[in-house]
């Protein structure tokens, strides 16, 4: 099968990332694939659009014949309002969605008609998420560094050296949630020299990140009681809590802000998904933080956007494989044949093929399976 794969700059506040390097594009083009890509797509990250030509794009001066020409699109953020209004029914979206935190897009995306593929809830053999993975490792050692940013007085914080220094002890940095994105956390925040509390549901996990991390790591077990007397002492919190496809849960309250320091810092690592504290709402690296009760919030939607090159190598290095296989065999017999990528499938044709979608907003929820027979 030839497919003809559109790739559009990212148009969302401050991302800098692109859906596939010129490296992407060689390995489809030699495959016998078209590609397009929207003029200076790359740049931000690194990629010239003479890299992008000699790799074999044709470059395209403007986003909607990007649209209007591919079967599939490749992207990194969900598409935003005007693009939503450049989609059909003949085409695959295949980008980081988060549609359980969006309702305006889940009925954007439901009524162009088109086939929404998500990043974020595409699964490996072990159930695992492939695609998220790697933006996990990103925003995760991200969440650690813009936090102790944010902990500098002149931004609103504390004023606290997350290392300490000889005779002042360290900082203390609580993460919530155990997952890609907390790990990574960990392993920054430790490497800088902070005291490091992780908090998770799963005993075998904090078993793993006991021995990961040589006991330097204080596991406890996640329960109301135990975040409670973590925040009291906290000066830096990270959540980093996941459930795939689903809106995150609220760990942190209002109220529980009462419990923390003045000037303590809040990362909301999960606010792509609505968020784990309470008084998140989303931000963007134009204006970053917020406060309220005198607890500073981090709530940007795309962090890794920032780190445009390192992100968008790591992006591309994971969603390749998944690009070539839908280009190669079209998308049905790709989510047949692919472990994982059916549970990728969010919207078809104007229905909801993903339980956390659909819960979210009380809507139905049609088996992806279904769909694959379905025009």
């Amino acid at each position: 099968m030839n497919m003809r794969v559109g790739v559009p700059k990212e148009i969302k506040n401050h991302e800098y990332r692109v859906g596939m390097t010129p490296m992407g594009v060689r390995e489809l083009v030699e495959q016998g694939h078209q590609v397009q890509i929207e003029q200076n797509a790359g740049i931000a990250a690194g990629f010239s659009d003479v890299a992008y030509e000699q790799a074999g794009a044709v470059l395209v001066d403007d986003p909607r014949g990007v649209f209007s020409w591919a079967d599939l699109i490749v992207k990194v953020k969900e598409p935003q309002a005007n693009e939503c209004g450049w989609l059909s029914a003949d085409q695959v979206l295949f980008t980081y969605l988060h549609l359980a935190a969006d309702r305006a897009l889940t009925e954007a995306l439901l009524a162009s008609g088109c086939t929404a593929i998500a990043y974020e809830t595409v699964q490996d053999l072990h159930g695992g998420l492939p695609l998220l993975a790697p933006m996990s490792e990103v925003a995760g050692r991200m969440a650690v560094q813009a936090g102790a940013h944010c902990l500098e007085k002149a931004q609103g914080g504390r004023g606290v050296l997350l290392g300490g220094v000889p005779g002042v002890g360290p900082g203390r940095v609580l993460i919530i949630g155990g997952g890609v994105v907390g790990e990574n956390a960990a392993a920054i925040a430790l490497g800088m020299g902070a005291q490091v509390s992780l908090l998770d549901k799963s005993i075998p996990r904090l078993r793993q990140l006991d021995e990961r991390f040589n006991g330097a790591l204080i596991t406890l077990y996640s329960t109301r009681e135990n975040i409670e007397q973590q925040l009291a002492q906290a000066d830096l919190v990270i959540g980093a809590v996941l459930l795939p496809g689903a809106a995150a849960p609220k760990l942190v309250t209002r109220e529980m802000l009462g419990l923390m320091q003045p000037g303590a810092v809040l990362v909301d690592v999960a606010i792509d998904q609505g968020g784990c504290f309470e008084t998140s709402r989303p931000t963007t690296h134009t204006d970053p933080v917020f406060e309220v009760e005198g607890i500073v919030h981090y709530c940007v939607a795309n962090m890794p956007g920032a780190l445009a090159r390192t992100s968008t190598l790591a992006l591309t290095n994971a969603t390749l494989p998944y690009v070539e296989q839908l280009a190669h065999h079209g998308w049905r017999r790709a989510l047949q044949d692919v472990p994982g990528l059916l549970a990728g499938l969010n919207i078809h044709s104007g229905r909801i093929t993903c339980p956390g979608v659909a819960d979210a907003f009380a809507l139905p929820c049609h088996a992806p399976l279904d769909e694959l027979g379905s025009a």
